[in-house]
């Protein structure tokens, strides 16, 4: 009998991680990696202080962090070479970790398709949240680490990291300036291109092909040779510091899910009380939802559509859900440390928690 029950988690932990590679590397991972190495290579620094780092206008800054979600629709996996890339490129703890939060939260379709399917009530309420969190969240990281985080990046450098680093983009007199800017915008373009469900598989492979051969035109006729390489390898040196993490934490994930005990819990979330929304964060924080499946997760899995699961409970596992998991909690680990990503996932678990109970207590 254990036997049977370990061989049927592993079983379930490989059927999920199959699920997840055949879904998601060509589609999101690749694209995303892609990304993170432009910006971490390409990428003005001055561009991405700008807009994310510590002295950057803060009305700036976090508006651009906590609304970004509306035009990637990645999940929290996707999200995180995107992070490295601009964390490694100098933004500050409290716009990065709003980015981190709102890429999955505010994602436009499932914000869209959760008023659809769950209600308006419980979609706007989603939508406001997420942005509010995003601000909220980033601010106290930087409350908390931005002073120590000055300090680290003045006395330490990243260790493993590419040869090539640029603080300042080569001198090329023929490459205007925006060129970088179109660059990255084919790159995400390529991204919502191959994420979309709304184009069909021909069109969409065709689509995503001249994408790419704009992409390949401009890195070969506006960028020089050492640039070419430094994005390469910015881009090999993300995938193999989080790819293999991913891997780990997706197939734990699935063994976890095998032993959850599904109908238990839904009796759990008949109210929006603090241990129902507190549980509902807690799951959602570990367990992967991939982009725009949440919806039926909370809907069907855990009975919301049928009245099984109340209204704040819901929303908690719509907030922490498709932000965090546990393959991108061991990712953020590795990338910000135990103590950031501690702060981190903390935080969105107990406010995912009071804005499920105040929410809960309102409808």
């Amino acid at each position: 009998m254990v036997t049977y029950t370990i061989m049927a988690a592993l079983q379930a932990g490989l059927s999920t991680l199959l699920e997840y590679l055949s879904a998601h590397v060509l589609t999101c991972l690749v694209p995303a990696f892609f990304i993170a190495g432009a910006i971490a290579a390409l990428l003005h620094k001055e561009t991405v202080l700008k807009y994310f780092g510590a002295d950057a206008p803060k009305w700036l800054c976090y508006s651009v962090a906590a609304t970004s979600g509306t035009i990637l629709a990645v999940c929290s996996c996707t999200i995180l070479p995107m992070f490295a890339g601009i964390e490694k490129r100098g933004a500050g703890i409290g716009p990065a970790t709003a980015f981190l939060f709102s890429g999955p939260a505010i994602n436009l379709m499932a914000i869209i398709l959760t008023a659809r399917v769950l209600g308006l009530d419980l979609g706007l309420a989603r939508a406001v949240a997420a942005v509010t969190m995003a601000v909220v969240i980033g601010l106290i990281m930087a409350a908390i680490f931005q002073r120590t985080e000055v300090k680290c990046k003045i006395n330490s450098a990243p260790d493993s990291a590419p040869a090539f680093q640029f603080d300042e983009e080569p001198a090329l007199e023929n490459r205007p300036k925006y060129i970088t800017g179109i660059f990255m915008a084919v790159l995400v373009a390529i991204l919502l291109t191959a994420t979309s469900s709304a184009i069909e598989l021909l069109p969409k492979a065709i689509i995503v092909g001249v994408l790419i051969i704009m992409a390949a035109f401009l890195m070969k006729t506006y960028y020089l040779p050492e640039e070419k390489e430094a994005f390469l390898s910015e881009t090999w040196w993300l995938t193999k510091k989080i790819f293999p993490l991913l891997v780990v934490g997706t197939f734990i994930t699935g063994m976890i899910g095998y032993f959850l005990p599904v109908e238990w819990v839904r009796t759990v979330f008949g109210t929006s009380s603090f241990l129902a929304c507190f549980l509902a964060s807690i799951i959602g924080s570990l367990l992967y939802m991939p982009t725009l499946l949440e919806v039926p997760i909370v809907g069907t899995l855990f009975g919301y559509s049928t009245g099984v699961t109340a209204a704040g409970p819901a929303l908690s596992l719509l907030l922490a859900g498709p932000t965090l998991s546990l393959p991108s909690i061991i990712v953020i680990t590795r990338i910000m440390g135990l103590k950031k990503s501690g702060v981190y996932v903390v935080l969105v678990v107990m406010i995912s928690t009071t804005v499920g109970m105040i929410y809960g207590a309102i409808v």
